[in-house]
């Protein structure tokens, strides 16, 4: 499932086609996703300018001028892909719409987004702008990992006590906002502590250490375009490349890359989910 980078990238991508734009004809081509389409849901896009696109974890949000705004969830397979812009220096024609176009968005300029789910896994909403936070997904939500609000005596408390793993707990999008398995796997290994440890035998120096390298983990991966492993791609329909610099996930068997360390990659499920790991240098 796209985690935070890929969903910062994406609406990235798509800014320069959405934001400030009108939404001149609206397609809705089924009546759910994950879960039913918002009433007149192409009724109520249609004619709107997209006065901001935001992001909120793994959410993107567009502020319409009519006071609502738009949720999107990519969900497993989901994709943004944008046509009829020129977007890096790279025009982009409009393609034949496909099966799993479930909702495409004709913009004032000439541009296309459509939004491709396979799997139907996507869910889009829409909601007053003003009670956005109020929203079912997105209230119980933690801090975004760049605001000021994630930082190191935050953290620290939260994970105080707590009995669970440490890779349980920054997975709780509760405590800290748009982390998945994959840029956990990656910080843990940074931070060389395991994925098996308890939240709350952090000591506070290990606690404060993981804000800053969450940070660069993710500005890196947003960088490299996110990580593309199934069915992620970036706006303009290319790959992400973070993939490219995974130091220890999806990749089981193979050597540690730590200086020294003469350990391997391990693969240990913890409640259903895969987490790869030094034994050797993650303690």
């Amino acid at each position: 499932m796209p985690e935070l980078p890929e969903v910062e990238t994406v609406r990235r991508g798509l800014l320069p086609v959405l934001e400030g734009a009108v939404i001149a004809r609206a397609e809705v081509n089924r009546p759910d996703l994950r879960w039913p389409l918002p009433d007149r849901m192409a009724e109520r896009l249609t004619g709107q300018k997209v006065a901001a696109l935001r992001r909120r974890s793994k959410y993107l949000l567009a502020d319409l001028a009519s006071g609502e705004t738009l949720l999107v969830h990519l969900g497993m397979s989901g994709r943004m892909l944008v046509s009829g812009a020129r977007i890096g220096g790279f025009h982009h024609d409009h393609p034949a719409l496909q099966k799993h176009d479930h909702v495409v968005l004709h913009m004032d300029s000439g541009a296309r987004i459509t939004f491709n789910d396979a799997r139907r896994f996507g869910a889009m909403d829409l909601m007053p702008t003003d009670r956005a936070a109020e929203h079912m997904l997105l209230k119980r939500l933690g801090p975004e990992p760049f605001g000021n609000d994630f930082n190191e005596p935050y953290l620290a408390g939260r994970l105080k006590g707590r009995r669970t793993p440490i890779k349980a707990a920054l997975l709780d999008q509760g405590i800290v906002a748009g982390l998945g398995n994959i840029y956990v796997a990656e910080t843990l290994y940074r931070a060389r502590i395991s994925p098996l440890r308890l939240a709350g035998d952090l000591s506070q120096p290990e606690a404060h250490a993981l804000v800053p390298i969450i940070r660069d983990v993710l500005a890196e991966a947003i960088e490299a375009g996110g990580s593309s492993l199934r069915d992620f791609r970036q706006a303009n329909g290319e790959l992400g490349y973070f993939s490219k610099h995974f130091q220890v996930y999806d990749r089981e068997g193979q050597p540690c890359e730590t200086p020294g360390c003469f350990g391997t990659i391990t693969r240990t499920v913890q409640s259903g989910r895969s987490s790869f790991w030094c034994p050797a240098c993650q303690r």
